[in-house]
């Protein structure tokens, strides 16, 4: 049936000028379209309202309202989610929606699955309009067409109860992650203030090498597994090794093969738009051949003899060294540089090589953990998928009982 079946009204929001800092205390900020995350409300993403003028009450967003967003990339275009308990003095922007649900045939929380559907999402990016995928709308009238499941007050109700249930088992899990994580970081923290007390060196001391990357020209689609590719930034900004974000290198394009990334490597971002994200570093465990290194990524080489390559990568994702980054950082806004010579001037703790590795070795013993718990999270996420979606399709499961 269509969602208009469920729907009261839409209402839509202004975009006045607004600053591009999140609105603090007291302050009204509009809302970004990065507010509206897959199935969560994400309330930091917002501008703040500097001229009185422009603040219109009627478009503050209220706890249990509906969102979606009628204009975004294709691939996030029409994703929906209910701010559940927003914070005061947050505007709908033109791109945010406000679907009015009519409580008496619907759940609005039932609504919001529906629209996360797999069938659903696929019909918004067949409705979306625009001339780049880096932009593409959809309409009020597309969006009342959406095709959605049928089903009574009572079902809805209970679909949601389910889906509610997993989220709280999730939930359980993700804080357990989070725990062990600031344990690790308050082992490692300690760790290196206690080596400091030892004496500190210049990082130049411990290296053989600073190694820039290089950034061809490629194919926006990322390399099949017996293609090569080249490392996007995000492949490593999570502090975590990601080899699935590169993109595809041409078949005719010459690779640098001193450039391939190997296991055992020690990344390091040398620019990026956004301040935190430049001198993120990430240790790459294990790496598939035919991946390179990009331009705005440093690969550092540690003589062997003196430093062992986790606990660099350890050292310099440590608060410290966030310190001493954010201190010779340069550029303006839009773009943010360390260079190999900054690199080279940071301080590290003076620790034998077998300290080192004992560290390396107890913060790995974190990491198999913290795997352990969020594959767990993996397969419950899977689980839920599948169980509401049977429901939402009006198919019996024993594990929604």
């Amino acid at each position: 049936m269509a969602l208009d079946h469920y729907l009261r009204d839409i209402d839509t929001g202004k975009s006045p000028v607004a600053e591009n800092t999140p609105a603090g205390d007291g302050e009204w900020g509009v809302l970004k379209v990065s507010a509206v995350q897959e199935g969560w409300f994400q309330s930091r993403e917002n501008k703040v309202i500097r001229d009185a003028a422009h603040i219109q009450p009627r478009f503050e967003v209220r706890p249990g309202d509906l969102l979606m967003t009628r204009a975004n990339t294709e691939a996030l275009v029409g994703l929906a989610c209910i701010a559940e308990t927003p914070p005061p003095r947050l505007m709908l922007s033109d791109k945010t929606l406000r679907l009015v649900v009519d409580e008496g045939v619907a759940d609005p929380a039932f609504v919001s699955l529906a629209l996360l559907r797999p069938a659903v999402r696929n019909q918004v990016r067949a409705m979306a309009t625009g001339t780049s995928a880096g932009m593409k709308n959809i309409s009020q009238r597309q969006i009342r067409q959406l095709r959605v499941p049928r089903a009574s007050l009572e079902q809805q109700r209970r679909i949601v109860a389910v889906h509610t249930a997993f989220e709280r088992r999730i939930g359980v899990l993700e804080h357990l992650h989070e725990k062990l994580a600031a344990v690790a970081r308050a082992s490692l923290a300690r760790e290196l203030s206690a080596g400091r007390a030892h004496g500190v060196v210049p990082l130049k001391q411990l290296l053989e090498a600073v190694q820039s990357g290089w950034s061809p020209v490629c194919d926006s689609a990322p390399p099949a597994p017996d293609e090569r590719g080249v490392l996007r930034l995000s492949a490593i900004t999570s502090g975590t090794f990601v080899p699935e974000e590169a993109k595809r290198l041409p078949s005719g394009v010459v690779a640098r093969a001193a450039l391939e990334v190997a296991a055992g490597d020690v990344l390091v971002s040398r620019a990026n738009g956004v301040k935190a994200l430049v001198g993120v570093s990430c240790y790459v465990e294990e790496v598939r051949a035919g991946l390179y290194l990009p331009d705005l990524v440093f690969r550092l080489s540690p003589d062997p003899a003196h430093l062992d390559p986790k606990f660099l990568s350890l050292v310099l994702g440590s608060a410290e060294m966030r310190r001493q980054i954010d201190s010779v950082m340069r550029g303006t806004s839009g773009q943010y540089k360390i260079s190999k010579a900054d690199i080279r001037r940071l301080s590290v703790p003076a620790m034998p090589l077998s300290e080192q590795h004992r560290i390396a070795a107890v913060q790995r013993g974190f990491e198999r953990r913290a795997g352990v718990i969020r594959e767990q999270i993996a397969k419950l996420q899977v689980a839920q998928q599948g169980v509401v979606e049977a429901l939402l399709l009006g198919k019996p499961c024993a594990q929604a009982a």
